[in-house]
């Protein structure tokens, strides 16, 4: 439950979110951040020029990526399965075995096909605001754009002339602020539709009835109810194939330091929808905000089932149900860690497991080798995690605009 400061809190957020959008934040944040920003970059213990690390919109050939650099564990392998794809990001599959990805700067739809072991690209969808979010069910595919959202009937017979789709926009009444919007959404085992809706800012108050939260929808845009709140930025999510319970990472706050506060992985425990996660009063295991400040910040929040690490930018989480991998990965969730920028000591650009048990999880490292600690330089940033049908997995890599498909090639007995 949550403490009745913090339901005040919220009550005077949703009732007052308007007059909160009025109001900038005296000058604090640099150029480019939310006008309601509280953001104070000069106390940071950071350097104050550090900008985010681009990822152009370009495409390395195939035999310049990064593939001799991946490391995983014994009897593992990665090979590169498709390229040409700017932009990777979101993966989704259709019934048919076509590969929906979806991009972030690019406005970009890529429909990826496997015919006789070659992959083709086309470019399904363009001109979008950002379309992170995508989700497939009954043959359809469901693109989330920031506030937009479309639904296209058998797409997999109409790859070549997908149309206009039915725009499903007002039914969702999602908001049209771009600052950590993009969207991620997935179908649970409700059969609901579950979108995020991220902070309008780095750290801000927010209006808790609009921002901060996922929420969930039926098919056509109706029934919404919010899950989940104090969410920053979550563009990641998934349900324990036993418990069922939803599991999301969630990226921490910017400019409060380079050890964090550390990026979480979170969970919904069963009865506990519409908890609330602690954004922006608390962060990780009980921090308290330097810049948004109140009385008791951490009372009756949800704290983490684990942290991912200082501006990690966990992405992407799937739990592994499949064949090939040994048993010890059954039911562990991987998560690709995009990697940091508002950090001076560059940190993650891999996939770690999770591997949970009542609540909680413990990370370990799985596909390494893309950061080159001692140069401060990275190889590539993994996104997403995709499980194919024959229980490989597939990572996207937004900076090559590629996917990789790693497989065990191990002993079959020690399954």
């Amino acid at each position: 439950m949550q403490s009745w400061s913090h339901k005040s809190l919220l009550l005077a957020s949703v009732l007052g979110g308007l007059a909160l959008v009025a109001q900038p934040a005296a000058g604090q944040a640099p150029p480019g951040f939310s006008p309601i920003d509280q953001t104070k970059v000069k106390e940071s213990k950071q350097d104050a020029t550090l900008k985010p690390h681009a990822t152009p919109p370009t495409v390395t050939a195939a035999d310049k990526l990064p593939i001799d650099k991946i490391k995983l564990p014994a009897g593992f392998k990665a090979e590169v399965w498709s390229s040409g794809h700017p932009g990777a990001r979101t993966m989704v599959e259709g019934p048919k075995g076509t590969i929906f990805m979806g991009t972030r700067q690019l406005g970009r739809v890529y429909a990826i096909t496997n015919k006789d072991g070659k992959r083709e690209v086309k470019t399904l969808l363009q001109g979008l605001t950002q379309p992170n979010g995508l989700a497939v069910k009954d043959g359809a595919l469901y693109v989330l754009a920031i506030n937009k959202v479309f639904r296209f009937d058998n797409i997999e017979d109409n790859l070549d002339k997908p149309g206009t789709g039915v725009e499903l926009t007002d039914k969702f009444n999602l908001p049209d602020t771009i600052h950590h919007n993009w969207k991620y959404a997935d179908f649970g085992p409700d059969g609901k539709l579950y979108i995020q809706v991220g902070a309008n800012c780095n750290i801000c108050e927010i209006n808790n009835g609009v921002h901060g939260q996922i929420r969930r929808y039926n098919a056509d845009g109706s029934g919404m109810e919010i899950v989940a709140r104090g969410v920053r930025n979550t563009v990641g999510f998934d349900w324990h194939p036993v418990t069922k319970e939803l599991w999301f990472t969630d990226n921490g706050r910017d400019w409060a330091g380079n050890a964090g506060p550390e990026d979480e992985l979170n969970v919904i425990g069963k009865g506990k929808e519409g908890a609330f996660f602690g954004f922006p009063y608390c962060h990780a295991n009980g921090i308290a905000d330097p810049d948004v400040k109140i009385p008791n910040p951490c009372a009756g929040v949800t704290l983490p089932a684990a942290l991912t690490g200082p501006h990690s930018a966990g992405l992407g989480i799937k739990f592994y149900t499949g064949n090939m991998f040994p048993k010890s990965y059954q039911n562990v969730a991987f998560i690709a860690r995009r990697g940091s920028w508002n950090r001076e000591q560059k940190f993650g650009y891999d996939v770690v497991v999770a591997r949970t048990s009542g609540g909680k999880a413990k990370i370990e490292p799985f596909m390494t080798g893309l950061l080159d600690e001692k140069g401060n330089a990275f190889h590539g940033r993994p996104t997403y995690v995709h499980q194919m049908k024959d229980g490989s997995l597939l990572v996207s890599d937004e900076q090559n605009g590629a996917i990789y498909r790693i497989t065990y090639q191990g002993k079959t007995a020690s399954r």
